[in-house]
């Protein structure tokens, strides 16, 4: 199947260099890889269950969000375990290591991923029970 995509050409270049820098033989190579992973973490968020231990990291735009990320985070204190904090100019950089059940931090990831202010949400999930 064709499909035709809109994308920043500075997103698409670093795109470009990084699959030829792993020696991948095309784009369309590169991009099923990428889609496959994409629904792949996707996925196995959706389907955990039981008790996990799981790292998250975000990154986020202070002066729009960070109040109500605060107001999250307080809200979530029965799965957070601890959090690491960095700035690098207006962007800020954050580490939130989790422990609980597998529904909680699904949740909390979600929430996460709503704000506009957010640019990524990654999830490690380090150990489940």
């Amino acid at each position: 199947m064709r499909t035709s995509l809109n994308i920043p050409d500075d997103l698409l270049e670093a795109f470009d260099e990084t699959w030829q820098d792993e020696g991948l033989d095309s784009r369309s190579r590169a991009v099923r890889e990428a889609m496959e992973s994409y629904i792949e973490t996707h996925t196995h968020l959706d389907e955990l269950s039981g008790r996990v231990i799981a790292l998250l990291a975000f990154d986020y735009e202070h002066d729009r969000v960070i109040h109500d990320l605060h107001d999250v985070q307080h809200e979530f204190q029965d799965v957070i375990m601890s959090t690491s904090h960095m700035h690098e100019q207006e962007w800020c950089l954050e580490t939130v290591f989790c422990r609980g059940s597998a529904e909680r931090i699904r949740t909390l990831v979600y929430e996460l991923r709503d704000f506009d202010g957010v640019n990524r949400v990654n999830l490690m999930l380090l150990q489940r029970s």
